[in-house]
C-alpha cells in the first residue's frame, strides 16, 4: 500500500512515496502506479526531440516478504530469459569478462564493483559481499555490513555510471534485512528485474551465513530507496497500452497480471530460460563475446 498520504505528496517539488507490500510483483506494482499519480515532470537527458517529460519520484519501497509469490509481473516488459541472464550478472558474475572500457565495452558490472571492488594504490580486490558475510557472523547486530559500487575517482562523467549505489545488510531476530540505495532507476523497464536480482543476492548472503554459523539466518524484508524512480517519456505509449490497463483500468485481476514463480507452467517457462542461457554462455566461453 500506498502509505505516504496524497495532500504531503502534493507539498514536495520531487515527491517521495513511501509503499510497503507483501510480495514483490505487488510492491513494483504499487510503486509505478505510485510514480505515475504523484510524480514530478520533468526532462532527461536521454529524452529525443518531442518525448514527453518523465514522471519521476523518490522511492521507498518495503517488501515484508520479498520470496513471497506471485514474484513476477506480467506487466512487465521482458522475458524470461532476459531476468534469468540479470540475475547471474548480479550474483554469479557470469558477464565480468565484458568489462574491457579500453575497448569501448562495458565499464563494470554490479558483480564486479560488489565482489572485486578495485582501489587505486591497493592491490587485490575486495570482495566486499564475503566482508559482509563475516561481519555479521562476527556480530549479527553490526551497522558496519555494506557494500558500495560507487568510485569518486572514476565514475562522475563516464557514459553509463552505476546506477545502484549501496547494499546495506543486519540481522534481526534470525532475519537478514537488505536495504538497497538506487540512485536512478527505470521504474517500468527496469525496476522489477532489479528487485528480483538484489533479493536473490539477500537470499544468497542469508545462506552463507547460516552455514558459517550452523543456524538457519531466513531472508526478512527488502528496502528498495530510489532517488529517482521514473518512467520514461517515450516509453508511456507501452506503459499505457499494458501496464497501465490491466492496473488501473481493471483489464486483469491481480491474479491475472502476475506470476507466480511456483506455477508449474511458469517454472517450466524458468527452467527453459535455464537451459538457453547456459547455452549461450557456453558458446561465449569458447568464442568470447
Amino acid at each position: 500500500m500506498i502509505i505516504t498520504p496524497p495532500e504531503v505528496l502534493k507539498m514536495m517539488v520531487r515527491p517521495t512515496v513511501q509503499v510497503v507490500s507483501d510480495c514483490l510483483a505487488r510492491g513494483w506494482e504499487e510503486s509505478v502506479v505510485a510514480c505515475w499519480k504523484y510524480g514530478a515532470e520533468i526532462a532527461t537527458q536521454y529524452d529525443k526531440p518531442g518525448d514527453p517529460k518523465s514522471r519521476d519520484i523518490g522511492l521507498c519501497l518495503t517488501i515484508l516478504d520479498p520470496f513471497a509469490e506471485p514474484r513476477l509481473h506480467r506487466a512487465w516488459p521482458g522475458g524470461f530469459e532476459d531476468l534469468e541472464i540479470y540475475r547471474r550478472e548480479v550474483v554469479d558474475g557470469v558477464h565480468d569478462h565484458w568489462i574491457a572500457p579500453e575497448e569501448g565495452k562495458w565499464e563494470y558490472t554490479y558483480h564486479e564493483r560488489l565482489e572485486y571492488f578495485q582501489v587505486p594504490g591497493i592491490e587485490n580486490p575486495i570482495d566486499q559481499i564475503s566482508q559482509v558475510v563475516d561481519a555479521l557472523v562476527a556480530q549479527p547486530y553490526s551497522r558496519q555490513a555494506q557494500a558500495i559500487t560507487w568510485k569518486p575517482w572514476a565514475d562522475f562523467g563516464i557514459k553509463d555510471p552505476p546506477c545502484l549505489q549501496s547494499f546495506w545488510f543486519r540481522i534481526f531476530d534470525d532475519q537478514l534485512i537488505m536495504d538497497c540505495r538506487i540512485r536512478s532507476n527505470d521504474a517500468f523497464k527496469a525496476g522489477l528485474m532489479n528487485m528480483y536480482a538484489f533479493t536473490d543476492l539477500q537470499r544468497i548472503v542469508a545462506e552463507r551465513i547460516s552455514a558459517k554459523i550452523g543456524r538457519k539466518i531466513s531472508v526478512g524484508h527488502y528496502t528498495h530507496t530510489a532517488n529517482s524512480f521514473h518512467i520514461y517519456g517515450s516509453y508511456f505509449k507501452d506503459f499505457f497500452e499494458g501496464f497501465w490497463e490491466d492496473v488501473e483500468n481493471g483489464r486483469r485481476t491481480f491474479d491475472q497480471r502476475t506470476f507466480r514463480t511456483d506455477d508449474p507452467f511458469v517454472a517450466e517457462l524458468m527452467a527453459e530460460a535455464v537451459v538457453n542461457i547456459d547455452a549461450k554462455l557456453a558458446k561465449e566461453a569458447k568464442g568470447g563475446r
